[in-house]
């Protein structure tokens, strides 16, 4: 494999930080949502970054590449005109599925979210296979990130280090280490982030992300709208005690900083980088060879003694799996990852039974995360919503009652008309001007007039049976 070019330290660029990113010292990269621009009309300040020099790679997203269905080669072809327009040495997505299209002929199930695949030889056959299409499509290499995971799947067959090993060695992909996921994992999965580490085959590594969150009843929850915590900056360590990363990028999403504090956090992962970070946080691997600590097993297996064995190790080999694959029938494996994605997705989008294995708690949890950041993004892109039903509060208590039985199946922007429309069948809200201003909202939006009420009505019916 060859080595990766040298990112060095960046953050990831944002409309609402762009002047900040600008003007931070000493910046060598950013990257961007490759979803929130257009090549053809690329934003001045990432013009101006890129001819001052400054690199930009391009993060997707929603391709969903660990799904059950062969990646959309739309969504492909759009991440890579994404890349040649912004001359980008690279382009990353994460190993998740967003969507299913099992669920019926024809429908969709979105997530408007980042959900894990299953560790088993199933969902790997799947991804790498979808891995194999997607580097096809695209003119420059793709790297994956490892995500942050509320929910385990029942009945994993290999470990997060195994599974990551086992993608490389079948597909050459190169690797996105999210430094704050790891920790994520930790507190919410159990998963011990040095024997991740050790795990892995580092050289396959593009770049690091370093994010910040913050703990609630005990779950972690990956923000990007926090400071970046000591926790997260000691597992930064534990990497830089392994292996120099090529580059090394600051996320952050929400609830943005002054530029000090940007540049601040900058500093004190370059500080890490320098071996100069948290004191104490940075382990050889020679401690590690003790048995100092291992990785939580899958869920349903016993603890192993030690670091995780490498995919040789535990007498995987990658010739043999993908005979397995072959001879099995892979649309067969599609069909049986597929099931289990749609019922784990129909429960936290659609209120649907919890599959059984979950942990029910944690599944409730997850929807209700996935039902308030679907109307804090609906509330950003139509920010008149919540003033025509009397505020925020309101408003998300109507959209949250709309969304507790109705999945996002064709994006944020139709969710926010198909919400609209919504109150308008049941005649609401009560306020009389308050319905005339959302009728005229609807009616600007859709290009259409709204339905007669025995439409509304038909609607309605045929949206319970549902």
């Amino acid at each position: 494999m060859k080595p990766m070019a040298h990112l060095g330290v960046g953050i990831g660029w944002r409309p609402e930080i762009a002047r900040a990113v600008e003007g931070l010292p000493g910046l060598d990269w950013v990257e961007v949502v490759a979803e929130n621009i257009c090549p053809g009309h690329l934003p001045e300040s990432l013009l101006r970054l890129i001819e001052r020099g400054v690199r930009v790679v391009p993060h997707g997203v929603s391709l969903g590449i660990g799904g059950a269905d062969r990646p959309d080669p739309a969504k492909l072809a759009a991440l890579g005109e994404r890349a040649v327009a912004l001359g980008a040495p690279l382009v990353t997505e994460h190993i998740a599925f967003v969507r299913t299209s099992s669920v019926a002929p024809g429908q969709v199930l979105e997530a408007g979210h980042l959900l894990p695949v299953a560790r088993t030889r199933d969902a790997l056959d799947v991804l790498c296979e979808n891995v194999r299409i997607a580097q096809d499509s695209l003119p420059v290499p793709l790297a994956l990130e490892n995500i942050a995971a509320l929910v385990s799947w029942p009945g994993e067959e290999l470990t997060e280090g195994q599974f990551l090993t086992e993608l490389v060695e079948r597909t050459g992909v190169r690797l996105l280490i999210d430094v704050a996921n790891l920790h994520t994992n930790r507190v919410n999965r159990g998963e011990d982030p040095a024997a991740v580490l050790d795990g892995i085959p580092l050289e396959a590594l593009a770049y690091v992300h370093v994010a910040g969150g913050v703990e609630r009843g005990g779950v972690w929850h990956d923000t990007h709208a926090h400071p970046v915590p000591k926790v997260v900056l000691d597992v930064l360590a534990e990497l830089r005690a392994r292996v120099d990363p090529p580059g090394v990028l600051l996320e952050r999403d929400d609830d943005f900083p002054a530029e000090a504090e940007l540049a601040g956090e900058l500093a004190a992962i370059r500080e890490v980088l320098r071996g100069k970070g948290p004191a104490g946080s940075a382990r050889t691997r020679a401690s590690n060879a003790d048995g100092a600590d291992s990785e939580s097993a899958p869920a349903g297996s016993s603890k192993g003694g030690g670091a995780e064995l490498s995919s040789a190790e535990a007498g995987i080999r990658p010739a043999e799996v993908r005979v397995r694959s072959a001879e099995a029938g892979l649309d067969g494996v599609r069909t049986r990852v597929g099931i289990g994605q749609t019922a784990l997705l129909s429960a936290l989008v659609a209120g649907t039974p919890v599959p059984e294995g979950f942990d029910r708690q944690r599944v409730r949890i997850q929807a209700r995360a996935l039902a308030a950041k679907r109307a804090g993004v609906v509330a950003r892109l139509a920010p008149e919503l919540p003033g025509i039903l009397g505020g925020e509060d309101a408003y998300r208590e109507a959209f949250l009652g709309y969304a507790r039985h109705r999945p996002m199946a064709a994006g944020y922007r139709r969710d926010a008309l198909d919400f609209a429309e919504h109150l308008l069948v049941r005649d609401l809200p009560a306020d009389p001007a308050a319905r005339r201003r959302l009728t005229l909202w609807w009616r600007e939006r859709s290009g259409a007039r709204p339905p007669r009420r025995a439409v509304r009505w038909a609607r309605a019916l045929v949206g319970r049976a549902a």
